[in-house]
């Protein structure tokens, strides 16, 4: 804290202030430049943002045949089979006759009991198997035992089973490491088992703990043999049913599955419920969907072309500059907003990586490429055969018009020439404006960096660190100027005391003289 111009009567801070105001012109300039050279690099990692997420939508959507290949599939009994298409590139059509569903094999123990009664759902979280007895009144394991299981389709897994074990412990167990779900219902005292899929075979458990626990239960019959003898039913015995396999006829060819649901030709079929009769199918390109698809790329290209332009073409206002601290200490804050929406435009003003870009854009969505006709034979096909154009409009700078009715026709009437007029991974359009929006990306990376890279390895970061340089060096410039002036002004005040004390030495001799 300094206090000036006790002698002199003179605001020595104010005079100070506002001759270093004068010195301090160049380094506002460099931190003006500075802040500007940040919007710049904000600006340019903004697009890279949008070109990269353009980029990642085009592979994602038109780049990928599945957008051209949506079906429609009619069934004649849709309660009885559902079918949808889940890749197909060709139509689909013919019967299906459900003669048996796929069904899970399962198995329940016989009743469980504790002192006589049946075990309840809290015995069966807290009752160690060490405490339960069996019949002839020896604990049901002692130490551990190991409970082998097998379930259709899957290899017989081993679990280790300890007296500390309870029912809802085993269970547990069983769930995570089998292919059989499994619980306890407290209402019958049984344990419950299910394949957790469908088909043929059955559930087999082997082991002491299976025994004590009535879980070894008697092969079931063989569902395709009516004529085999069915076992006496135990109501408080353990009891298996065997899964089957579903069986249909397929456009005349009887065959089976596992599963209820299935995969033929690129259709997903589910079968619901057996049928007296064929259920007839068919299908043919969705094409509302497909075109949904290409007008959304269409729509989001003239978003990326108008973008660009407004960029490269937007007006820099030279005389509204990033403002400095004091500046805005004496504005409003909505003056702040809208002179810094002013000095902020025209950082992207004619760059050179996205003036091409747009060019190359311009250029790709004229091109042609060579696909086939819905009879095989070769043809050149265009945007322009789709109905998309450039619009005739030059204020709208290449953005391109979509004629529906034509491009409708064009999707129904061959959906592989559409995807590889836009999506074919040779000479697609939509791999060119992709590869177009990469190099781009790789461009403003060189000039602006990403927002994990250090200063050095971009241009617009060299360029920012040097002005630190430059803002630092001229700060200590400034500081030992404002010094200097201190140290003269205090002179002055010093040489003024002085002045004052011999005159008013020499006054008082005077005086006194008199």
């Amino acid at each position: 804290m300094r206090i000036g111009g006790l002698a002199s009567g003179i605001d020595t801070e104010s005079i100070i202030r506002d001759m270093m105001k004068a010195h301090r012109i160049p380094l506002d300039k460099i931190t003006q430049k500075k802040q500007y050279t940040q919007w710049q690099l904000d600006d340019y990692r903004s697009m890279n943002r949008d070109l990269r997420k353009s980029s990642d939508k085009l592979f994602d959507t038109v780049m990928k045949q599945s957008t051209y290949m949506k079906k429609n599939v009619s069934v004649s009994d849709d309660k009885a089979v559902s079918i949808t298409a889940k890749g197909s590139t060709s139509d689909f059509s013919g019967t299906i006759e459900v003669k048996q569903l796929a069904t899970q094999a399962t198995l329940q123990s016989g009743v469980l009991k504790h002192d006589s009664e049946k075990i309840s759902d809290e015995q069966a979280k807290t009752l160690e198997f060490k405490d339960m007895k069996n019949a002839d009144g020896s604990s049901l394991i002692s130490g551990k035992d190991t409970l082998k299981i097998t379930a259709p389709g899957k290899d017989t897994v081993d679990i280790e089973v300890l007296d500390t074990d309870t029912i809802d412990s085993l269970l547990a167990k069983i769930n995570e490491k089998s292919g059989v779900s499994a619980f306890f219902d407290s209402g019958t005292g049984k344990i419950a088992l299910s394949a957790k899929d469908s088909g043929s075979g059955e559930i087999k458990l082997s082991g002491d703990i299976a025994d004590n626990l009535k879980l070894n239960a008697p092969s079931p019959p063989n569902p395709d043999n009516p004529d085999a003898l069915v076992p006496l039913f135990d109501p408080e015995g353990p009891r298996s049913t065997a899964g089957v396999d579903a069986k249909f006829t397929f456009n005349g060819l009887e065959t089976t599955r596992a599963s209820n649901t299935f995969t033929i030709n690129g259709f997903e079929v589910s079968l619901k419920q057996k049928t007296d009769s064929p259920v007839t199918f068919s299908s043919s390109t969705d094409t509302d969907k497909v075109l949904d698809s290409v007008v959304e790329f269409v729509n989001d290209y003239n978003e990326m072309i108008e973008k660009l332009n407004s960029k490269i073409k937007e007006k820099q206002f030279k005389s509204f500059h990033p403002l400095s601290a004091e500046e805005k200490a004496d504005m409003k804050e909505k003056e702040i907003e809208l002179w810094e929406e002013k000095a902020k435009s025209g950082t992207l003003k004619g760059d050179p990586a996205l003036s091409s870009m747009l060019n190359n854009l311009r250029s790709i969505m004229s091109s042609t490429v060579t696909s086939t006709d819905k009879d095989g034979k070769e043809i050149q096909i265009s945007l322009k055969d789709l109905g998309i154009e450039p619009s005739k409009n030059y204020l709208d700078n290449g953005k391109l018009t979509i004629n529906e009715d034509t491009l409708r026709t064009k999707i129904s009437e061959n959906p592989n020439a559409v995807y590889d007029l836009i999506g074919g991974k040779d000479n697609g359009i939509a791999q060119k404006y992709r590869t177009e929006l990469q190099e781009a990306q790789k461009k403003i990376t060189v000039k602006a960096g990403s927002s994990t890279a250090v200063n050095d390895s971009f241009a617009l970061g060299r360029s920012l660190k040097n002005m630190d340089k430059q803002i630092e060096r001229f700060e200590t410039k400034l500081q030992m100027m404002e010094s200097r002036y201190y140290k003269q002004f205090n002179a002055m005040e010093q040489a003024i005391q002085r002045a004052n004390s011999q005159s008013a030495a020499l006054m008082s001799a005077l005086g006194g003289g008199m």
